[in-house]
């Protein structure tokens, strides 16, 4: 037992530290004007965009068959809809897309975390890869998550706790995996597509529009392009 509450205290800190790090270059935000943060949303939806297109999506696709994923991405997207209408519409529109990017993350947060608890019931040092290469795959989704936020007026030390909340579902789900070891497969993938649909949406409905409204859109797209190709590239180091 006590090994099961090491490997989720490992899965806890790497989501809280992945995404932590990316919510603490807020720090280094101070008072940003309109064309500054025009492209540091655009940079976050084109970051967030390539993550989500060449490295979540592909790992559950390469799990199970096409239709659970598709299923997986539909449900996601009905899902944060869902919770869209319900949160309440207001001035600060920038902080309800961060709120909702931080459920996307989160809910992205627990499957990996199933990942490294089964990772490191099968060998430790299969444990310690998986937790490292996620770690560091957190750090852009802090990012996308911090970005808007600080786009709507809240301040960075919220901003970044917000963050470091995001990353604790990576907490629970290294505990269950640890516990239930070999998970099923076809449950990660799902999960997987879930929260891919969920960010989707998000990017699609939430964050590009709002850098668009900045009144930069042509830096807003350098932006965008810029994020997707060090996706790109993130996704194909680690």
């Amino acid at each position: 037992m006590e090994k099961i509450w090491s490997i989720a205290l490992i899965g806890l800190c790497v989501g809280v530290v992945g995404t932590g790090l990316g919510g603490m270059l807020t720090f280094f935000m101070r008072n940003p004007g309109n064309r500054f943060l025009s492209f540091i949303l655009g940079l976050s939806s084109g970051l967030m965009l390539s993550i989500v297109c060449f490295d979540l999506l592909p790992e559950a696709f390469g799990m199970v068959q096409l239709y659970i994923n598709i299923l997986g991405i539909i449900v996601g997207v009905f899902v944060i809809a869902f919770v869209d209408g319900l949160l309440p519409k207001h001035n600060k529109d920038f902080i309800k897309t961060g709120i909702l990017l931080g459920i996307g993350v989160a809910l992205h947060n627990f499957p990996e975390g199933l990942a490294i608890g089964s990772g490191f019931i099968a060998a430790d040092n299969l444990g310690i890869g998986i937790a490292i290469v996620i770690a560091l795959h957190n750090m852009p989704e802090g990012i996308s998550m911090a970005a808007p936020m600080r786009a709507g007026g809240m301040s960075s030390s919220k901003t970044f706790f917000y963050t470091v909340l995001a990353g604790i579902p990576m907490g629970i789900g290294a505990f269950m995996g640890a516990v239930l070891g070999e998970i099923s497969e076809g449950f990660i993938a799902f999960c997987l597509s879930c929260a891919g649909g969920t960010m989707l949406y998000i990017t699609c409905e939430e964050l590009i529009p709002k850098s668009f409204s900045l009144k930069f859109k042509r830096i807003s797209s350098f932006g965008i392009v810029l994020g997707f190709v060090v996706g790109i590239v993130i996704s194909r180091i680690f």
